[in-house]
């Protein structure tokens, strides 16, 4: 557990020597402060490139054999994981309990500041015992400064139940080391106001939590090319947007692919399969399901199939 008693070493924690002057500035000049360093984003996530590939890989090979993704932390990094938890099933029609987010303090620390909670390595071990966090699952621990005793005792007790662990934080290693399965570090130097780290921080830790689920979403075959196709058909706007991706990807027209859409059971992955295939809608959820679900491969396969046979 790393000593929280002096931090005022660690990057996230540093002056930044560019808005020194930052109460001074015109506001325009602080909006173009604001935009040079949240460039230093995109660098960060380029050095970080492969920990986040690797993570990827071992996050989509947990979940095809059944585990789940946790995201745990305290304050905004813990509002970041349950924010991108949150989204994952209305974007990739993905069981709730797959992708999921803890904070600490629960639902209302989402709303209400509950720092204090953060120091509680207990709790976050508690967190892990209460989900029968197994093998199979992997747990992502994020905290901006690296520090946060809640993330800590997490992540050690997530380990001590052979739970695959990954670390996000926004210092180097040399200052918060973490026993983890994969270190992400986001090194976006610090911040525009000393110390808050909903800034770019927070922004470095949105832009991987988003590239971390959306690669395994696409691992997982959520994804066909570059459309949602297990989005749930939910609203007006997913309505529409199902139907488009029903005639960008195929020869129909906005009223022939209505129809189709309804045979599938709104599916619009299922759809697909049966306008390519001409299977009906039981046997063409049987196939997607011999294919854990992943459309490319279950069309390949029955493809190979009939050409073997012819």
């Amino acid at each position: 557990m790393p000593n929280v008693d002096e931090r005022g070493h660690l990057l996230t924690e540093q002056a930044n020597p560019n808005s020194q002057h930052l109460d001074r500035l015109t506001t325009l000049e602080l909006v173009d402060l604001f935009n040079q360093e949240d460039a230093r984003t995109i660098a960060a996530i380029t050095q970080a490139r492969q920990p986040l590939a690797k993570a990827i890989d071992l996050t989509a090979a947990a979940l095809r054999q059944g585990g789940r993704l946790f995201y745990i932390g305290a304050g905004t990094s813990g509002r970041l994981g349950v924010l991108d938890a949150a989204e994952c099933p209305p974007t990739f029609c993905s069981d709730p309990e797959q992708v999921q987010g803890i904070l600490a303090g629960g639902a209302e620390a989402l709303v209400r500041s509950s720092e204090g909670l953060e120091d509680r390595s207990d709790d976050g071990a508690a967190a892990i015992d209460d989900r029968q966090i197994t093998k199979l699952d992997v747990v992502v621990g994020i905290t901006a400064g690296g520090t946060t005793p809640y993330v800590h005792g997490a992540l050690q007790a997530a380990r001590q139940r052979g739970a695959t662990t990954v670390f996000i934080a926004c210092v180097p290693a040399d200052q918060v080391d973490a026993a983890v399965d994969v270190d992400i570090r986001l090194l976006v130097g610090p911040e525009i106001l000393a110390g808050s780290t909903r800034l770019k921080a927070g922004t470095v830790t949105k832009l991987a939590l988003n590239i971390l689920s959306t690669g395994v979403m696409v691992q997982l075959g959520k994804v066909y090319g570059n459309r949602m196709v297990d989005v749930a058909v939910t609203n007006k706007k997913l309505h529409d947007r199902a139907l488009r991706i029903l005639q960008d990807l195929t020869d129909l027209s906005r009223e022939e692919a209505e129809p189709l859409l309804e045979q599938s059971g709104r599916n619009v992955k299922l759809a697909l399969l049966m306008h390519w295939t001409g299977l009906g809608k039981a046997e063409g959820a049987q196939l997607l399901s011999q294919h854990q679900g992943h459309l490319r491969k279950a069309v390949a396969a029955l493809n190979a199939e009939c050409n073997h046979e012819t």
